[in-house]
């Protein structure tokens, strides 16, 4: 069982979840955390391209297919009739780090902050109907709160509220 903590960072589609995540990592990483991240996707992806080696691998039937070289390697594995794998099964095959930081996920029962902008698809609250939600943050004034609202671009003042709310070690 992976023990590393993990926090979400969930909202509708345009909520700025990406941007979010990336200036975590910046932070995290600038503070001395190793910070690992897991994007989920709702829809068909591929990271390989037609015509590469790992691509026939692929479509020749291969489950798994790792590409390695001296700066970085990849594992893609074919779902083929699988289901999905959850979170923690995903979370497992992680190398070991400080934090990982989990965005979309909506439904994961993880310590999550969510993120609300005029520009989302949807402006629906999420908090009210998930107990995991523990801070929001938003680019717009928002109406009485009980939980922690924070200024969607405060990466720092985020950052330290995931910190405390992890338990990892303050660097």
């Amino acid at each position: 069982m992976n023990t590393t903590p993990a926090f979400g960072i969930s909202g509708w589609k345009n909520s700025g979840k990406t941007g979010l995540t990336v200036r975590l990592v910046e932070e995290l990483t600038a503070r001395g955390y190793r910070v690992s991240t897991v994007k989920h996707a709702h829809h068909d992806f591929d990271i390989d391209k037609p015509g590469a080696d790992s691509f026939r691998h692929r479509e020749a039937g291969a489950g798994e297919v790792a590409i390695v070289s001296g700066t970085r390697f990849a594992i893609m594995h074919e779902l083929r009739d699988e289901a999905e794998p959850t979170l923690a099964e995903i979370l497992s095959r992680l190398a070991p780090c400080d934090l990982v930081l989990v965005e979309g996920y909506k439904h994961e029962a993880i310590p999550k902050i969510e993120l609300r902008r005029l520009e989302s698809k949807s402006r629906e609250p999420l908090a009210p109907i998930d107990p995991h939600i523990v801070a929001i943050a938003t680019d717009h004034s928002l109406a009485l709160q009980t939980l922690p609202v924070f200024e969607l671009d405060d990466t720092a003042s985020i950052a330290d509220f995931i910190i405390d709310t992890t338990g990892l070690p303050k660097r």
